[in-house]
Parts: structure tokens; C-alpha cells; sequence
């Protein structure tokens, strides 16, 4: 194995090992503050919590949440492709296999008796801490995030407004099974703690960012951009100030959660390759925002 094919495996390693590690944060959070305070949070756990209590707790969370994902990731398999799908279907199993596990080792009892608000915001923040972790490694742990992708990819809504959209109804759905307002609050509350702290894990990778990439293998690291990372770049002629020779300037820009890979891809074919990151205001048209009128 080249040295090249080695470092690809390695980070894809990376990638795996930090979705798990997330998912197994979300699973404890999620069973050891939330679920054993019978507070219904949002997303796909929220809807499997809704099912837990509604059943007096006979279907698990981890089977209906595993069962549901299947079906979705069906459904979406042949809408959004297997590439886009691949780090999804393991986020899937492994949180399916973080919650059982917490719920086999905590029995369904808080860590925290008496005290549901302070249980909320440590919960929220395990939740949001794991989830940061997963998206941080471009993974998903399907659910409602696999609805947000489908509606996105045929409608122009956003896949954050959809999916506030969705934990908002479910959240209300407690008040069917609890009729306690104050659990809606609290429920709410920890999706309000949940989403400022995977916010702070990712710290802006929602930005965008502009790179300049300077290279002998420009025309091979171009053509890896577009067909690797589906994204367009521009090449520019330019000369060396110093050495008055032509060189080949790649101009590229992506949100910056894609810096990582495009720094990986741009190693594996240059390692001398000299590059130029910087962070956009905005930008806007195919594949970003939308131009501001």
C-alpha cells in the first residue's frame, strides 16, 4: 500500500473513531439526564422517546431509533447515494449501540434524582458536545437529519429550518403523553443547550473559506477537488516575482467544516504543495448561500 492510499485509510480511521466517540457521549447523555428525567428532546430520540413512554417503556429507545433508520436510510439510499450515506449508516449504528448499552448499565435511573433542570443542562451538553464530535467528522446520525437532506435536495428550504421546524413539533408532542408544561420547558431548554454547544464544538465551520493553492500537480489536484469533494475551482496563470517563472494558481472556495479534507487531498498528491487559507465574509450562488438582494 502507497503512502498515499495509507494516509486516506488513516483518516478515514480518524473520522470513524471521532463519530464514535460522539455517539457514545450522546448515548450516556441522552439515557443518564434526559430519558431517566422523562423529558422528550427533539430529533429522531425524541420521537423514540415519545414511543418508550407511550409503550410504558416496552420498545427500548435503541430498537425503535435503529428500526426507524433503517427505513429512512432505505428511502434515502436511492435519492441521496451510497457516498453520501456511508459515515450515516455508521453514526446510526453506532449511537443504536451507545443507547442500549446505557440503557443496559443504567437501568433507566437518573445520576442526578431530584434535580431534572440541572440533569437537562448536562445533558445538553453531553448531546451537543457528541453531536459536535460527529458532524465534526463530516458524519450524521441519520434520523431527522436524513429528512432535512431529502427535502433540502428538492426543495429550497433549509436543512436547519427544517429541522427546528421538526423538533418543535415533537417537543410539543409531550404534552399528548405528560399533560406538564413543564416538561415541554425543559424539554426545549436542553434543545436550546444541546444546539449552543454543538455550535461551540464546530466554532464556525459553517463558514466559508477560500484557499490558494500553489502546485506542479495543479491539474491532478483540480480534477480530485471536482470529482473527490464536488466542488468547483478556478485555475489562474501567475508569475513568480522572484524567479519570474509561470506558475499555476488553484482558486477554491468551500465551507470551512471541508478544510480538513481538501488539506488531506492536497498532501496525498503534493506534500510541497504551498497553500493560502483564508475565511469569506460570504459568499454567494451554486453551492453556497444565496445571493442577498
Amino acid at each position: 500500500m502507497n503512502a498515499s492510499k495509507l494516509s486516506k485509510v488513516y483518516f478515514s480511521a480518524q473520522d470513524y473513531l471521532m463519530i464514535l466517540c460522539g455517539t457514545l457521549l450522546y448515548g450516556f447523555g441522552f439515557n443518564a439526564f434526559i430519558l431517566s428525567n422523562e423529558i422528550v428532546t427533539g430529533g429522531l430520540s425524541g420521537i423514540c422517546a415519545l414511543i418508550f413512554f407511550a409503550t410504558g417503556g416496552l420498545i427500548p429507545v435503541s430498537a425503535s431509533y435503529f428500526v426507524i433508520n433503517v427505513g429512512l436510510l432505505v428511502v434515502a439510499l436511492k435519492i441521496l447515494g451510497l457516498k453520501f450515506l456511508l459515515k450515516t449508516i455508521f453514526g446510526v449504528f453506532a449511537l443504536s449501540g451507545s443507547l442500549s448499552f446505557f440503557e443496559w448499565l443504567l437501568k433507566g435511573q437518573p445520576l442526578l434524582p431530584d434535580q431534572p433542570f440541572m440533569s437537562i443542562l448536562i445533558g445538553g451538553i453531553l448531546c451537543g458536545a457528541g453531536l459536535g464530535l460527529v458532524f465534526s467528522a463530516n458524519g450524521s446520525t441519520g434520523g431527522t437529519d436524513i429528512i432535512g437532506a431529502v427535502v433540502n435536495k428538492y426543495k429550497n428550504i433549509s436543512i436547519g429550518r427544517i429541522l427546528i421546524f421538526c423538533d418543535f413539533l415533537i417537543i410539543s408532542s409531550s404534552f399528548v403523553l405528560f399533560h406538564d408544561v413543564e416538561k415541554i420547558v425543559f424539554g426545549f431548554v436542553e434543545m436550546f443547550v444541546s444546539n449552543y454547544v454543538l455550535d461551540l464544538v464546530l466554532n464556525g465551520n459553517r463558514q466559508s473559506v477560500q484557499f490558494l493553492i500553489f502546485s506542479q500537480k495543479y491539474d491532478e489536484i483540480a480534477e480530485r477537488i471536482i470529482h473527490d469533494l464536488g466542488r468547483g475551482c478556478t485555475i489562474l496563470d501567475g508569475v513568480g516575482g522572484y524567479s519570474k517563472r509561470p506558475v499555476k494558481v488553484i482558486v477554491l472556495l468551500a465551507k470551512k467544516n471541508e478544510s480538513l479534507s481538501i488539506f488531506r487531498l492536497v498532501k496525498r498528491i503534493d506534500p510541497q504543495a504551498f497553500i493560502s487559507q483564508s475565511v469569506v465574509r460570504g459568499v454567494y450562488g451554486e453551492g453556497f448561500d444565496q445571493i442577498k438582494t
